[in-house]
Formats: C-alpha cells, sequence, structure tokens
C-alpha cells in the first residue's frame, strides 16, 4: 500500500499523546517507520517515554535530519475531516508535520537520498525529548548531522527566527488579618495587582527583524477567603525574547521593586535561522526544540498549518497544504545536501 499522509496524520491524532503520556504514540511510529523499511530505535528518556530515531540504513549515517515532535497540549481531540481539512489534537502541533516529513523521507529514498527522523517527546512541556537526543546525538548520528529541518506550523514558510522564552514568578507577601479590620494586615493581593499593573505598562524592546517583545500574565493564585487579608499572593508571567535577555531581566525587578520577589524560572534563548532561496519568511513568535538540538547542526525551521489554530478546540491542518509540505520537505532537504 502506497504511503497515504492524510491516513497517517489521522492515525496519529487518533492515538492520544499529551506530554508525559507518549508512549502509545511513540510505538505506534515505531511499528509504522519499520513496516515502511526504516530502522528504527528508541531513545529512552524516563520510565517508559522516548524519542523515535529512523534511518533507512544503520551506515553511513544521513547528513541531513527531519524532526519535530509527537507529544501535544491537552485535551485529547480525536481525528475527523471533511473535504478540505483534517481537525483534531495535534493535526498541525505536529502530527501532521510528522506525516509529511515521512513522506518526504520516502520520496528522498526512491531517488536514493536518504535523510533521517528524529521525532521527539516532551516539546510542549520542557523539551525532555530533546535534550536527551542531543546528549545522544554523537552515538545516534556518528558526527555526521549537518543540517536539522525541524517542523513547527509556520503556514509552509521558512522561519528566520524563533523568539526566546523567559518565563517568571512574581511573589507578594503580607499579613492576615480579619476582613473586618484592614489595618491590621497588609495584603499580598493588593500589592501583586499593582507590581502586575506596573509590569503591564512597562515599555518592551522591539527588533525590526523579529517584531516585539511580549508579556503574558498566564496565572494568577494567592489569597485565604473572603474574609481573611491575604497573606500571600503569585502571578506566572511568560515574555518572549526578541533578544539577550539580561536587560529585560534588570527592568523587570526594578519595576517590581519592593512590592514583590521575582523568581527566573526558565529562559529558551531568541534563535535566528537559515533560510532557504524561494520559499516566503516569517517570524516564529513561539519558541520549538531548536534550541536544545545544538549537536544535530544547523537548524531550518519550517512547517504546513498555522500556529493560531494549535493549541486550540478547533486545530486542523489543510490537505493540500499537507500533500504540498511533504514535496517542501524533500526541496530542502535536497537543498541541504548540494
Amino acid at each position: 500500500m502506497a504511503f497515504d499522509p492524510i491516513r497517517f496524520t489521522r492515525q496519529l491524532v487518533d492515538v492520544e499523546s499529551i506530554s508525559g503520556n507518549e508512549t502509545a504514540c511513540g510505538e505506534l511510529l515505531f511499528r509504522e517507520l519499520t513496516t515502511l523499511g526504516m530502522k528504527v530505535k528508541r531513545i529512552a528518556i524516563e520510565k517508559d517515554r522516548f524519542d523515535v530515531f529512523a534511518t533507512f540504513s544503520p551506515t553511513p549515517q544521513p547528513e541531513v535530519y527531519l524532526s519535530t515532535h509527537f507529544d501535544t497540549v491537552p485535551p485529547f481531540i480525536p481525528s475527523s475531516e471533511d473535504s478540505e481539512n483534517i481537525y483534531g489534537r495535534g493535526a498541525c502541533d505536529a502530527k501532521g508535520i510528522i506525516a509529511a516529513m515521512t513522506g518526504a523521507a520516502l520520496k528522498l529514498h526512491e531517488q536514493k537520498k536518504d535523510v533521517g527522523l528524529l521525532f521527539l517527546a516532551g516539546e510542549e512541556q520542557g523539551s525532555e525529548g530533546a535534550k536527551v537526543a542531543n546528549a545522544k546525538a554523537q552515538e545516534l548520528h556518528g558526527g555526521k548531522c549537518k543540517f536539522l529541518i525541524n517542523g513547527e506550523p509556520t503556514e509552509s514558510k521558512v522561519a528566520v527566527a524563533s523568539k526566546g522564552t523567559l518565563r517568571c514568578v512574581v511573589t507578594a507577601s503580607g499579613k492576615m488579618a480579619h476582613s473586618a479590620y484592614p489595618e491590621l494586615g497588609e495584603s499580598a493581593i493588593a500589592k501583586l495587582v499593582q507590581a502586575l499593573e506596573q509590569l503591564r505598562t512597562m515599555p518592551l524592546p522591539s527588533d525590526p527583524e523579529v517584531g516585539l517583545c511580549t508579556m503574558n500574565m498566564g496565572l494568577i493564585e494567592g489569597g485565604r477567603a473572603p474574609n481573611v487579608i491575604p497573606d500571600h499572593a503569585k502571578a506566572h508571567l511568560l515574555y518572549r525574547l526578541i533578544g539577550p535577555s539580561d536587560a529585560l531581566k534588570e527592568k523587570i525587578k526594578e519595576t517590581v521593586g519592593d512590592l514583590a520577589k521575582v523568581e527566573f524560572t526558565l529562559e529558551i534563548p531568541l534563535v535566528r535561522l537559515a533560510t532557504i532561496d524561494g520559499i516566503p519568511t516569517m517570524t516564529a513568535a513561539f519558541t520549538t526544540d531548536i534550541p536544545f538540538l545544538s549537536n544535530w547542526g544547523k537548524p531550518v525551521l519550517f512547517g504546513p498549518g498555522s500556529i493560531h489554530v494549535a493549541h486550540t478546540d478547533h486545530e486542523f491542518i489543510s490537505k493540500k497544504e499537507l500533500l504540498a509540505a511533504v514535496e517542501t520537505y524533500a526541496e530542502i532537504a535536497f537543498s541541504r545536501m548540494k
């Protein structure tokens, strides 16, 4: 039976693989890639979680690898389709991309131009799979890999850059008291609200090519009860980086001042990327596994589908765009081989 990227996309989407629970989908990939004639390995992460590494021949190792992730954000949404689109969790982020990359690898193999496949767990929650694959890169590709084509939904454009991420936790402390006597207490929530408003209106840096640094207040928690002056309050913020973070970190701490404590919990740097002649470009405002795959060659970022529908209840990928991506991945890989 000829390989069908549409069928394979639906097959992958119908296996739930929310981050931390990717095993069943990894096993499906292992079986299907083996059936297609590839030599497939499980790269252990922890417990029963693993990445999937596949080549057509153990030697010589290819110089170009196609890579994306097979974990998804919650909730699980099974697949459906109409004449134009495939729907479901992971349709564009990134199970449709897995199908397109697999189709491209098969197409190139028929032309005796082999590439490798590297499908990763955990991208949506800290890139655990990428970190493991990077540590084992020498063992896996023997130092042969020169180019990594990473897949994320970029609307079939090549990204000139991928913004970085800076997560921080802002924690305010106060003093509990009966709400009837607020003068006896000190409201941590009031302090936090003031700090957040100052951060909300704080000017953020911009870059003429990459765009504006942005901030999201993702979580707020705190307090004891409506009739208790709150002694603790906390907010989790995420900044999309467009350059080095040192000045931004200092500005955040200065803006918060004595109102609260600031702790920076995660940082992923901005990455500037290679472009491909003849393919339109864009800037990815989101982060990818690329910063954690430094031992896998020079990166290119390209993928069918739109990030604007990823992580939503109406996630989808166009069948036409998916099939076209098979050809484009093959073209990009071949261009890197020259």
